[in-house]
């Protein structure tokens, strides 16, 4: 049977490869988006968790409202890629830096 610790604990371990994920990576902008995106799923998780084994169904909201803003996120940030690659014909970090007025 999966207890708490289980869940918290796979949560935790997701959490440290997205944050290891962002500091390791800093050259390409989508990895970098995709690392944010698996923290906020890591996050997530450990609401449903707590949601379920405290028998209350405020975390499993919460994770419906982040999940609406992550998908908005992401829209807008790859059609920011979109747009980038199309101009500069690259998505490296160092490119966005030149962007700076």
């Amino acid at each position: 049977m999966l207890t708490l610790a289980h869940f918290l604990s796979l949560g935790a371990v997701l959490f440290c490869i997205s944050v290891a994920g962002i500091f390791l990576n800093r050259k390409n902008v989508l990895i970098l988006l995709m690392c944010i995106e698996l923290m906020l799923l890591a996050v997530n998780m450990n609401f449903v968790a707590f949601s379920y084994f405290l028998d209350h169904m405020d975390g499993q909201v919460f994770v419906f409202f982040i999940l609406t803003v992550a998908a908005a996120e992401a829209a807008i940030g790859l059609a920011i890629l979109v747009v980038l690659f199309r101009n500069r014909q690259s998505i490296s970090v160092d490119d966005i830096a030149d962007l700076k007025g």
